[in-house]
């Protein structure tokens, strides 16, 4: 499970780095594209909370995979920064024996479903990646220059040991 423990570390720092990009932003200059990137940072979020809430056995409330009303940066930060910490806390207390259990759940169109937890975990950190890619590309759009928030950069950074061949 050190694995996962790893990509939810990632995801939180990815998380960080992107916000620390667009708290910097000239909002004036690229209202629109901050929007978007909110947007779809907000979805990232809120699919994150819909299986939080499968892996916790308990109702989500969402009837959506975004929300109507689009969140403030600040408080949208401060949502996601709560929501990795509890994905890091799951991810290191998950036995593999509970990673091997299937749990079904309905989506949010009302179609059932069924994965492991180690499947729900996986897809959290593919869905984040891909969105935050999206999101990567807008900041491109409008000449800002995305965060590196690539998996091998992050090892690096906190483990700088492997830059010389040590583990």
């Amino acid at each position: 499970m050190k694995t996962l423990q790893s990509l939810f570390a990632h995801k939180t720092w990815a998380n960080n780095e992107l916000f620390n990009v667009l708290a910097d932003m000239d909002t004036p200059s690229h209202t629109d594209a901050l929007h978007t990137a909110i947007r779809t940072l907000n979805h990232i979020h809120v699919v994150d909370s819909i299986f939080q809430a499968h892996l916790r056995g308990q109702a989500h409330g969402f009837s959506a995979t975004n929300t109507d009303a689009t969140p403030a940066l600040a408080e949208l930060h401060f949502k996601v920064a709560q929501t990795d910490a509890w994905f890091e806390a799951y991810a290191a207390a998950l036995t593999a024996q509970q990673a091997a259990e299937s749990l079904a759940f309905q989506f949010t169109d009302g179609d059932a479903g069924l994965m492991t937890r180690e499947e729900m975990l996986l897809h959290i950190i593919t869905h984040g990646a891909y969105h935050r890619g999206n999101v990567g590309q807008v900041l491109k759009s409008i000449s800002v220059p995305p965060p590196r928030d690539l998996y091998t950069k992050f090892l690096h950074v906190h483990e700088p040991a492997r830059r010389a061949g040590r583990l």
